[in-house]
């Protein structure tokens, strides 16, 4: 993803916090894919909306335990994905339509396909080696492994039986975005994007009578559920005369929008705009942060794309300590060895791109 500079007037975050974002995001999301493979923690209305999961994480909050924190982790974590969407969709425009140089389709789609491909690739080498060595391997087919790779596996049926580490569905799915945003979004008017928006809630939308189908499935595993996001940092980004709120406007606007994010998730049709509200609660959030948050999550910011390739890994390693009882004692070594192998990864991603 390209992080804008901060330009005064013009931008409403800098790249400090555009990376602090990116820790967040990148905090929810490696968290939630350990957690909610655990039996006692409330699973995510992610693809599919299912009301036994809101019953289950309402439950915890109404009747909080010591590992609440663990529960809304398991619940919302997954929402980090949102939060890279509308930063990628951010940048694009930042770099792109205010510093121009667009290339043609194709030259554009190789360009940022090369950029994903060498840190996907290395981090699935290595954690199908670790996979075929540990307990409950997958059995991928050569085709899987071949879709994985061209990033096209999340155009397939079932993908959620198929896409294996399941969090690099998150590669098909920017692939096809960056196409979205390069033959339908740039050089085009709002009002076109904001009726790209439209359409493709309204296809989810006319998905209310299977809530838990195979056809939403596939919808949210593509480029239609992840539409909402990224457009959103598209039109922020494109805005010119944004006025800049005072910390008493983030706080005004992070308590709403961690209500909403927490009623709107309570029924179908409210539930496919949570991802707005989830954009707006993270900014402001990073907005109220005081310098030494800031610092620290821009850390995690900076490890966030080697983090996302690796922490599939430890998970295989780590999780069988955390299914026999020892919850906490896995967690803890999955979250050190996932930030340590990440400083690793992100050393070798590099020297693989220079």
């Amino acid at each position: 993803m390209a992080t804008p500079n901060n330009i005064p007037g013009k931008t409403l975050l800098n790249r400090t916090e555009c990376s602090a974002l990116r820790g967040i995001a990148i905090l929810g999301i490696f968290m939630h894919n350990y957690l909610h493979w655990l039996r006692p923690m409330a699973k995510e209305n992610e693809y599919l909306f299912h009301q036994s999961n809101i019953d289950r994480i309402m439950e915890c909050i109404v009747s909080p335990s010591a590992d609440l924190p663990l529960q809304l982790f398991s619940f919302f974590g997954h929402y980090g994905v949102p939060v890279f969407l509308f930063l990628s969709g951010y940048g694009l425009v930042l770099k792109y339509e205010e510093g121009g140089n667009m290339p043609g389709i194709a030259p554009f789609l190789r360009k940022h396909f090369m950029k994903l491909f060498p840190m996907m690739v290395l981090g699935f080498t290595v954690f199908a080696m670790v996979d075929w060595t540990t307990p409950m391997r997958h059995h991928w087919t050569w085709g899987d492994i071949i879709a994985q790779l061209t990033m096209t596996i999340n155009l397939f049926p079932t993908p959620d039986k198929i896409i294996w580490p399941g969090p690099y569905w998150f590669f098909g799915l920017m692939m096809q975005l960056y196409l979205l945003y390069r033959i339908a979004i740039y050089n085009r008017s709002n009002t076109v994007l904001i009726a790209i928006i439209a359409l493709c809630w309204l296809v989810q939308a006319l998905c209310c009578g299977e809530p838990e189908g195979e056809v939403l499935n596939r919808i949210r595993y593509n480029s239609i559920g992840g539409v909402l996001p990224f457009g959103m940092g598209i039109l922020l980004a494109r805005a010119k005369s944004l006025p800049l709120p005072t910390t008493r406007h983030y706080m005004t606007l992070f308590i709403v929008a961690l209500s909403a994010t927490i009623l709107l998730s309570l029924s179908f049709h409210t539930w496919l705009w949570v991802p707005a509200f989830i954009v707006v609660l993270n900014v402001s959030f990073v907005k109220l942060l005081p310098a030494i948050g800031l610092k620290l999550f821009d850390w995690l910011g900076v490890l966030s794309a080697a983090i996302f390739v690796c922490h599939p890994i430890t998970r295989k390693i780590f999780i069988p300590i955390s299914r026999s009882g020892d919850i906490m004692d896995g967690l803890v070594l999955y979250i050190v060895t996932t930030l340590m192998l990440a400083i690793l990864f992100k050393m070798a991603i590099e020297r693989v791109r220079n």
